[in-house]
Formats: C-alpha cells, structure tokens, sequence
C-alpha cells in the first residue's frame, strides 16, 4: 500500500486518562456463524485499545479480546471465513468484564448443553453479557432473557417470540440495555452495539473517532426497519389468500380498506380480515400501510420523484401523511430518509 492510499490514523486530542486496568472482553463463536456478528465487535474494541494507546502508550491496553468455541482451533464462518477460537469456553472460568455471543446457524449452539450450562454460570460472574443478531436465541434458549428487554434480527423476530415468550422484544431497536444485558439486532448492528459499550467505557469522544475511524455513525439514526424488506414474510401466504399480497403491492394507490379487499376474494369483511391474520400474521390495514411505507422506501432511494408524488403513488393521500407514516415505523421522515439512503 502506497503512503498516500494509507488510512489516516486515528486521531485524539492528547490527554493523559486516568488509569484503568484492561477490560477483556470473550467473544463466543461456532462453525457457521455470521462473520461480521464476530469481527465487526473485534474491530471496535481493537480501534478503541489502538486510540487510547497513542493517546498513552504507557497505560494499560483498554481491550484484550478472546474468542471462544466448543474447542480451540479454527472455526468455519458462514462466509467461508476460517477464524481461530484461542480457547474452548468451558476453559475459560474467570476474568471477563464483557461477554458476548455471535449469531449466524444457530441450530448446534441452541443443542449445546454445555454452551448453556457455562453462560448461566458465567452470567453471574461478567460485567456485562450480551449477543449479536440471533446469539438472542442463544442466550434466551439458556433462559437468560426471560423476563428482559432484548431484540434480535428483524427477519428472525417472529420466531424469535413464538420460541420465548417470556421474553420482552423489542423488534426495531438497533441495539437493546437492560441492566448488564445487551442484544443487538442483525449483523453491522454488532458495531452500533460495540461501540455504545465503547462510550460508556471511555467516553463520548474515544467512541466518536473509533466511529469516524470506521466510516459508520456512533449513533445511528432510526431502527432496524429501515433497512428491512418488511414484507418478505408476510407476501408468502400459501393459503386462500396467496394471490392477494401480491395484488395489493401492485395496487397501493387504490382503496384498500378492508371492504375492498374482502370484496377482492369473495368474502365478508368480517371472515376476511380474520383469515388475513391467521394467514399473513398481520391485520389487513398493518400489511397495507407496511406495503405502502416499502413501496415509499423503495422510491425514495431509486427514484426522481418528488416527495408528493411518491406519496400519492404509494398511496398515501398526502406528503404529510407520508411524513407520519414514516415517522411512526422508520423513525425518520422521507427527506432524510432519501437523503441517507438514495443511490448515487
């Protein structure tokens, strides 16, 4: 690499911090996780102890990680990424500030008794404990979600609550805290997770530059539904109802109400809208403004419409109702949604 083309380092007003002892922090892994849900949390924390070392090079490292398997040695991720467990778990006793569990193919991890019988044991010994992206499944299956606040990958989040519901699910959030728990929604959200345990480690600024470090927002604006194809569920109803999701994504700018659309399959109303939910899991009116608000989202970032145009295509009547719309799921108005979002 060229001098010019070499990353700038990361830079921080010199300031002497007060002295704190390392934090390790233990990353459980397995054959088919989500290589990001692993890496992108190392890279944090090693851009965070990196930072703080040119700040004071005699002060201790800020983050020593490890990462853990059912057994030492390398570990096939699901991208074809082979990386290396430096201990099986059940080594490892003590000694951990911060825990957390990656997501990925979860199904040999939930089977592990061994993996659940050590994170209930070392759930009382951690600072903190937490999961990236389907790791929730992991930690609730060992019963330490029940009766907490916590959130998962959005595509999962249905599952996700059928299989736990004891747990309290928070199916938007990027990242969820209660008490020493934190889960994180899907993959990059592993980053928005790593980093606010950053903050509150080191400070606002330290997380700040490790974020600009990174190129991604300390905090990022709305929740996981923005980027989430809301409909792609919901849209494969096999029932007597299979051709209709589909007719009503070719038809948001017409009546939708649930009238028109019992009228569409020969139904009552009444019998419609209760067979629509057993089918698709939502009410007629939730799918159909979800539709709307996808079908906005999709203009927004491909198209040159203007703000009332989109609206009325999709539609929603007005920008304003749009604007609410969008509020009330995205968490972030259409402009700046298209401003975020759109293709260059």
């Amino acid at each position: 690499m060229s001098r010019s083309s070499r990353p700038a380092p990361l830079q921080l007003a010199p300031r002497r911090p007060a002295r704190q002892a390392t934090r390790r922090v233990a990353l459980v892994t397995f054959a088919q996780a989500q290589s990001l849900d692993l890496v992108g949390p190392l890279e944090v924390f090693a851009a965070a102890t990196h930072l703080m070392h040119r700040r004071d090079a005699s002060a201790p490292p800020s983050y020593e990680t490890i990462v853990l398997a059912d057994r030492a040695g390398p570990v096939r991720m699901s991208s074809g990424l082979v990386v290396q467990a430096e201990r099986a778990f059940g080594e490892l006793r003590g000694g951990i500030d911060t825990l957390l569990v990656s997501g990925g193919d979860v199904r040999a991890p939930l089977a592990d008794l061994a993996l659940r019988r050590w994170l209930r044991a070392m759930a009382r010994r951690v600072r903190r404990l937490g999961s990236v992206c389907s790791g929730a499944f992991i930690l609730a299956e060992a019963g330490l979600l029940d009766g907490r606040r916590a959130t998962t990958h959005w595509v999962a989040v249905e599952r996700f609550r059928e299989a736990y519901p004891r747990v309290q699910v928070e199916p938007d959030a990027i990242f969820v805290r209660d008490g020493n728990l934190v889960t994180s929604a899907g993959v990059t959200a592993g980053i928005d997770l790593a980093l606010a345990l950053v903050e509150e480690d080191l400070g606002h600024e330290v997380a700040l530059a490790v974020a600009r470090h990174l190129v991604v927002f300390l905090k990022r604006p709305g929740g996981q539904s923005q980027f989430s194809s809301h409909l792609a569920a919901q849209a494969a109803s096999g029932g007597a109802l299979r051709q209709l999701p589909q007719w009503i994504l070719d038809h948001l700018d017409e009546d939708l109400s649930v009238e028109s659309l019992a009228e569409q399959v020969a139904m009552s109303p009444r019998n419609f809208a209760r067979v629509f939910l057993r089918e698709t899991g939502q009410t007629p009116a939730k799918f159909v403004e979800l539709a709307r608000v996808d079908a906005a989202r999709r203009l927004l970032e491909d198209d040159g419409l203007g703000l009332e145009q989109v609206a009325a295509r999709c539609g929603f009547g007005s920008g304003e109702h749009m604007r609410r719309t969008f509020l009330r799921h995205l968490r972030v108005v259409p402009h700046d949604y298209r401003r975020r979002f759109r293709a260059a």
